[in-house]
Parts: structure tokens; sequence; C-alpha cells
């Protein structure tokens, strides 16, 4: 890549995502916040220099610069991509860690977080800004939607599709065939063997809806 990077968020999403492209050699620009106190902070040599809407900074993405969203909260993600796709007419780039393994004929989106260790099956799908955290396995064939966010240590075996929003805990197995509706929660550890309906929080082993 030739252009340096500028990172959306200076937390812990964004130290990791500095981490993935200090680990694939990619120049890092610098770091947007909002929050003022983490302003001219530096992080691994990297400052943080003002805020995520600074038409300063953001006057260089698409030109100078690429971006990447490193923000946990799904509706500031979401509003940092349209911003980013309105005002620059760019998406977000994919930060992709050197030790995970992704086919090449797998399909991904933009904006995705993929965490060290993670594997990405083939032709598995991966829609945009999705957060894949560290030993992950997205198994052949499974389709994950855009803004999902899954903790690590997850496994979404073959088959499986996981619709919008819909956000996965830590060390989490879903069995082949099931589908994961928009915005559905899974609880930390659960394995899921059948269908999760939009909206929906489920937990245990096997995952059953909370109450």
């Amino acid at each position: 890549m030739d252009n340096p990077i500028i990172i959306f968020g200076a937390g812990t999403l964004g130290k990791i995502a500095l981490d993935i492209f200090n680990e694939n050699n990619v120049l890092i620009y610098g770091l947007l916040d909002d929050k003022k106190e983490l302003h001219g902070q530096e992080f691994g040599g990297v400052t943080v220099l003002g805020e995520t809407d600074d038409d300063g900074f953001l006057k260089l993405i698409g030109k100078k610069t690429e971006s990447f969203v490193a923000v946990r909260n799904q509706e500031d993600r979401k509003r940092l991509a349209k911003m980013l796709n309105s005002k620059r007419k760019v998406m977000p780039i994919n930060a992709i860690h050197k030790s995970s393994a992704v086919s090449e004929e797998a399909i991904l989106g933009h904006g995705n977080l993929i965490g060290a260790g993670s594997v990405v099956g083939p032709f598995a799908t991966i829609g945009n800004l999705c957060l894949l955290g560290s030993r992950t396995v997205i198994d052949a064939e499974a389709t994950i939607a855009d803004y999902v966010d899954i903790g690590p240590g997850s496994v979404i075996n073959s088959g499986v599709k996981v619709e919008e929003g819909a956000f996965i805990g830590s060390n989490v197995t879903v069995v082949s065939g099931v589908t994961i509706g928009k915005g559905a929660r899974i609880g930390a550890g659960s394995v899921v063997i059948e269908s999760v309906e939009a909206g929906k929080t489920v937990f245990g082993n096997p995952a059953k809806v909370m109450s």
C-alpha cells in the first residue's frame, strides 16, 4: 500500500488496528478521536491529531491517505463510514493481521478488521465494517453481513448466515446451517444449534433466548 493510513478511533480497537498496520509495514499518518483528552497523546509513536470530523485531516483522505474506522460502537461505525463515503467518496480499507489466513476464494467488503490468527475459509463472504477478533474462524461458505462484531475465539461453521449488526461474543460456536438474525446478540461461550431471530439475545450451551 502506497498511501499512509488515518485511523478513526484511539481506544483499544484503534490500538489493535495500529498494531495490524505496523505488522504489515503500513505507514500510519495519525489517529483521530473525539475524546479531547487524548489529543496530542502518542500510542506506538503515532499521535492523536484531533477529532474525527476535522476537515483539515479529512481532506487528505482519498488523495494522500487511506482511512480505517476503529470504533466499537456500531452506530458510530456507521456514521463515520457514511461520512467518509459522502464527503470523500471512499470506503475504509481492511485491516488484516499478517498471521491470519484468508482464502483467496473468500469475498471481503471494506473496512473490516481481521485479528491475529483468524481464518476465513473458501467462498465465505464478509460484508463491510465487520470486526473479527483474534483466532476467529469463519468457515467455508459462511456469510457475514455488514457491521457484525465477532469476539475472539469464536467459530462460525460452514453455511452459517449472520445478518447485519449481530454481535457474537467470545468463544462462541455457531453450528452449520444456522442463521443469526439482524441485531441479535450471542453471549460469550454459547453453542448455537438453532437459528436466532432478529433482535434476540441468546446464551448458553445450547443457546437459549434470555427472558
